[in-house]
């Protein structure tokens, strides 16, 4: 009999099982796939750690996270500077004063503020009721129209009028020059890939893969006094408020025999009539010298089914009006021997230095430590 039963080997599940070793309490942890790691996973492809789930950059203001991190894993000193295409029209990312002159040939940051006042000032957005009103209130009309709309409305499927204005929020907008994506002091890629944060986090604690937990749910829950739950929170529940909606990917890799594709990590194509909507080189994550690539293409999955990999909760108003009745039942006494967590189960968008947090509050209260 394990203490903990950990359904998901992701980055919620392998901090959770570290810090409940820490605390002499035994952990099994149960995963679908055929590896460790969720989303965070890379395959070693030719000597170049390829992420196989999609770009994962960590970035954080708070210093006690880098140094747990880092505590696993040596972080590199990689800055995540991606550059957008459009109509074969090259440009900074994100929305900075490079990206001003580039469209318009300014370098006064008051100029380029006063060009986008002056295409915003006749539209009357006082309160923006969905992203696309959002994002012209922002940045205005010629920022939107070729760096935005596009871009969002084939990595949502849907119009950007349909969309809740708060996606568009997390976009940096700059008035100097620099290409930083993220505001945070901390950011860098494990040297050598998250495989090794994963197995640092996990040493010691047992792992058994290609185990679908719904499967054989009793057998499992038999194997431990409580379970740590990653997955989805509705399929944990047997959709029965109905099914949460999800935005999904499909990854293209290609092995090209060439030293470099594009010069950069993350290149995104912003123009919807591109089919995928960036492409990502991994070698240039870790600085790779090796005498060839792997580029990935990403694409957008129109619709969604429950059969479909789950990536991006769509938090609009239906959906987060299921995911609280879900919530609801998961606080009642009956899953007292439950614990949820991460991006899944708690319906959530969550940044890889949010799912540590995360899952050391919830190892706060289990273990009572402060």
């Amino acid at each position: 009999m394990y203490d903990y039963l950990i359904v998901g080997s992701g980055l919620f599940g392998a901090v959770f099982a570290y810090l409940a070793k820490q605390n002499n309490k035994t952990c099994l942890i149960i995963d679908k796939r055929a590896h460790a790691g969720g989303n965070v996973y890379c395959e070693n492809i030719e000597g170049i750690n390829v992420h196989k789930y999609g770009a994962h950059i960590f970035h954080t203001n708070e210093k006690w996270i880098w140094d747990f991190v880092n505590g696993f894993v040596e972080m590199n000193n990689y800055v995540n500077s991606p550059l957008a295409l459009y109509k074969g029209q090259l440009f900074n990312l994100p929305f900075n004063m490079n990206t001003f002159y580039q469209l318009w040939g300014v370098i006064d940051p008051n100029e380029a503020q006063r060009i986008i006042a002056d295409q915003i000032k006749d539209l009357n957005i006082t309160y923006p009721r969905n992203l696309e009103e959002q994002a012209l209130s922002m940045v205005g009309v010629d920022v939107y129209e070729k760096l935005i709309k596009g871009y969002t409305e084939k990595q949502w499927g849907r119009s950007a009028k349909e969309l809740p204005s708060f996606i568009i929020k997390r976009l940096p907008l700059r008035f100097t020059y620099n290409n930083n994506y993220f505001n945070d002091k901390f950011q860098g890629i494990p040297v050598g890939g998250y495989n090794r944060l994963i197995e640092g986090l996990t040493r010691d604690i047992e792992i058994k893969l290609d185990c679908d937990y719904f499967a054989d749910r009793p057998y499992y829950n038999g194997l431990a006094r409580k379970v740590v739950f990653t997955g989805k929170i509705d399929e944990f529940y047997d959709y029965q408020f109905g099914e949460l909606e999800y935005r999904s990917l499909t990854f293209r890799d290609e092995l090209l025999p060439i030293a470099n594709f594009q010069g950069n990590a993350v290149v995104n194509y912003t123009e919807y009539e591109v089919p995928y909507t960036r492409i990502i080189e991994h070698k240039h994550f870790e600085f790779g010298t090796q005498p060839h690539t792997v580029i990935t293409r990403e694409y957008p999955v129109q619709g969604y089914n429950k059969a479909m990999e789950p990536y991006y909760p769509v938090n609009d108003d239906r959906n987060n009006g299921i995911y609280n009745q879900y919530k609801s039942l998961s606080k009642q006494e009956a899953s007292a021997n439950v614990i949820f967590g991460g991006r899944l189960a708690e319906y959530k968008y969550y940044d890889m230095h949010q799912i540590i947090a995360s899952a050391f509050k919830k190892a706060q209260t289990e273990f009572a430590i402060s």
